[in-house]
């Protein structure tokens, strides 16, 4: 790992993996779709950058590049130069940066709100003289009287948009806050020539009043943008930095969490978070799991059992015996998972993308034919009637509906997801998820709860179950899990290969030994039919075992398949069990597709068969023999106690006891979906129809102030509907 600072001190952190080198930075100065595309381009163009991705609503950077981890300082320069500022990714201190960024737009907004109001009022007595036949001298001190007000509001409360659009002018680039300052700028000049040369119409109420309405949108854009980032930011802020370790004499010290290694003991007080995997050591207590599991309930926990860094510590002290740290944690997962989906091109946000690109030629050729129409057509030769309907223009085209039409979406339902233990690996997962039709599932694991139990265990002859738990240490698979509890502590056998579909080979004491399927182990052994699930133990010279489970099915099984079946998707069950457990499971769900005896290479088939039907398949599986049709399904899901290898296959991640979290994303999927492209219309329908009025003069610079504030505030407010909904599957189950 190396180390790199950024130009206030702080010190990024860059994480190594192979020969790629991965930085998270936190952007300022992000104000629409044309910032993001801009550093996007400018960062991949460099040398062996390997990819660059910019989420414009948490305004988080994602770089990994080759070669050496200290050019993190020439890319923090190179988005100095292109008038951004880069600094740390730090979940407190963004916080605490969108805090005093809210106060400054607040006392701006005070600023121009009160000097709007004493303009207006100025305004109202100019426009009333024109009745009363105010003289020009009255009427002139009164136009002055209004420049010394509002002139100085607008420079002091039009700071924001002014030092985003000197940044980006002064990079050679054009953003959103250009036009507005464009817009502003002309209006006030303009009203101050009318002032000196004594003409009757001056416009520095509606300069104002644009910067107010302006500085309001951008207020509440901001307070919108951060409640949908809340959970992202939450979930980034779990991570403990200090940590109080144990030494080998008992003593006790504080220690960074970056000098923690596997192995360590650490104290953890109550109210305190956990800041690393592990097992507990000494103590029991309680754990509110919540953040990871969306669960409520507090989990108790005692010496032996599995604890992970984020949860926290609701009882009595805990010492915990380090086994994963930083980025091996489970937390640090559910951040990838995050950024993963968060930061990837769904199909709607490139088209918003390519639809925000053509902003800036259009929006100032649209401003200009504006200006020019009105003042050369001989019917309207008033140069300050064609620029104030070109500054309308330019106000009223900002496309920032367009460009946070989509994310807002994204990062809402992510967050919602997320409290309920459920993580989006990929950004098309919502996409690919509410077009699907079709759910398989796997039985072992995903169905049952995955914890089977040996029937008869004393019935076992010890040797053989001696053996078979040795071999089964090897493996994650639930049987051999199951296998391991019955038969205690047994050491575990070196040398196992496991065949992913069948079970588990090795040599011991110079003879082939094997656990797994009864035509894998024991091709010859009778079979049995009596809804068991069952492994066989087998070897050269030695009479083949039979090793009897049940596994109950997980308690909503039952409801959830009845559910979804209800909404009209298509059930099916595949199972590389024994025709006689999967029927059994089959009729106590109301599953009438199911498949039993299913190796990987079938599962497959299977899917492929359904697609080829024309079905958009869910697959939701948990074993290392369901990676295959995991990846081969149009999308899918896997819990969280599944084999690594389908966890990193799935698109999803669920966590909890229940099953209820598939009904549940498939629920947000299909809300995210209509959304999204509600949004999309919005955004649209905004342009389209406001656009064209500015250009014929029908609509004032303080309308289209008005008007593109709300359009942004109606996609932000249309996409936070998706976390206010109400939560459980009660739109499944009623």
């Amino acid at each position: 790992m190396s180390i790199a600072a950024d130009h206030s001190g702080v010190v990024p952190r860059v994480e190594t993996e192979g020969d790629v080198n991965r930085l998270m930075l936190a952007v300022d100065g992000i104000h629409c779709a044309a910032c993001v595309q801009r550093i996007e381009r400018a960062l991949t163009a460099e040398p062996d950058v390997v990819g660059a991705r910019v989420n414009f609503t948490t305004r988080r950077l994602s770089l990994a590049w080759r070669g050496a981890p200290a050019r993190a300082t020439d890319f923090i320069d190179r988005l100095d130069d292109m008038g951004f500022t880069a600094r740390p990714f730090d979940a407190g201190k963004l916080a605490a940066a969108d805090a005093a960024n809210d106060r400054r737009l607040m006392r701006a907004m005070a600023v121009a709100g009160f000097a709007a109001g004493n303009v207006m009022w100025l305004a109202i007595s100019v426009w009333a003289g024109v009745f009363a036949d105010m003289g020009p001298a009255t009427r002139g001190l009164l136009n002055w009287v209004q420049a010394l007000i509002a002139l100085p509001a607008v420079v002091y409360a039009g700071m924001p948009f002014y030092s985003s659009a000197w940044h980006a002018v002064r990079s050679g680039r054009v953003n959103m806050d250009v036009p507005i300052t464009v817009g502003v700028s002309l209006a006030a000049v303009m009203s101050l020539v009318q002032a000196i040369i004594g003409a009757e119409e001056v416009y520095f109420d509606a300069a104002i009043s644009l910067v107010f309405l302006l500085l309001v949108g951008r207020f509440l854009d901001q307070r919108a943008r951060g409640r949908a980032r809340a959970a992202a930011t939450h979930l980034l802020s779990l991570a403990v930095t200090e940590v109080t370790r144990v030494t080998a004499d008992g003593r006790t010290e504080f220690v960074p969490i970056e000098a923690v290694r596997p192995g360590d003991h650490l104290l953890v007080a109550a109210g305190a978070k956990l800041p690393v995997d592990g097992i507990v050591y000494a103590g029991r207590s309680a754990l509110d799991t919540s953040t990871l599991t969306g669960e409520s309930v507090p989990a108790t926990v005692g010496v032996g059992d599995q604890v992970f860094a984020g949860t926290i510590n609701t009882g009595g002290a805990l010492t915990i015996e380090a086994k994963a740290v930083g980025p091996d944690t489970v937390l640090a997962e559910i951040v990838r998972c995050m950024e993963a989906a968060e930061q990837g091109r769904a199909r709607y946000v490139v088209l918003a993308d390519r639809l925000a690109k053509l902003y800036v030629p259009v929006v100032h050729g649209l401003a200009l034919i504006t200006f020019l129409g009105w003042w050369l057509w001989p019917m309207h030769a008033d140069w300050t009637v064609a620029l104030l309907n070109a500054v309308a223009v330019l106000i009223i085209t900002c496309p920032c509906a367009l460009a946070i039409a989509v994310p807002a979406v994204q990062v809402t339902a992510s967050g919602r997801l997320f409290k309920r233990g459920i993580l989006l690996k990929s950004a098309t997962a919502l996409e690919r998820l509410a077009e699907v039709d079709t759910i398989v599932f796997d039985k072992t694991g995903t169905l049952t709860e995955g914890r089977p139990e040996l029937v008869d265990a004393a019935k076992v002859p010890a040797a053989a179950l001696t053996l078979a738990s040795g071999l089964a240490a090897a493996s994650r698979h639930p049987l051999c899990l199951a296998l391991r509890r019955a038969a205690g502590d047994v050491p575990a056998l070196t040398g196992v290969v496991e065949l992913p579909g069948d079970g588990l080979e090795a040599t011991v004491d110079g003879r082939l030994v094997r656990l797994g399927r009864r035509d894998f182990a024991a091709p010859t052994a009778p079979e049995i039919d009596d809804g068991c699930a069952e492994m066989w133990l087998a070897g050269e010279g030695q009479a083949p075992v039979r090793l009897a489970f049940r596994d109950a099915p997980r308690t909503d099984a039952a409801s959830v398949v009845a559910a979804v079946k209800r909404r009209g998707y298509r059930v099916a069950l595949l199972s590389g069990d024994r025709p006689a457990a999967v029927a059994a499971l089959a009729d106590q769900l109301g599953i009438t597709e199911w498949r039993a005896a299913q190796r990987p290479a079938d599962k497959v088939a299977a899917i492929e068969a359904l697609k080829a039907e024309g079905a958009r398949v869910l697959m939701v599986g948990d074993g290392i023999n369901d990676a295959p049709s995991l990846a081969a399904a149009h999308a899918s899901m896997a819990p969280s106690a599944a084999a690594d290898i389908s966890r990193t296959t799935a698109d999803v991640i669920f966590q909890g006891a229940g099953l209820d979290a598939v009904p549940a994303t498939l629920d947000v999927s299909h809300r995210a979906q209509r959304l999204v492209v509600q949004n999309l219309v919005i955004s649209l329908l905004y342009n389209a129809t406001l656009v064209p009025l500015a250009v014929i003069g029908l609509v004032t610079p303080l309308i289209a102030a008005v008007a593109m504030s709300v359009s942004s505030l109606t996609v932000i407010l249309n996409a936070l509907r998706l976390g206010r909904a109400g939560k459980g599957t009660q739109t499944w189950t009623s």
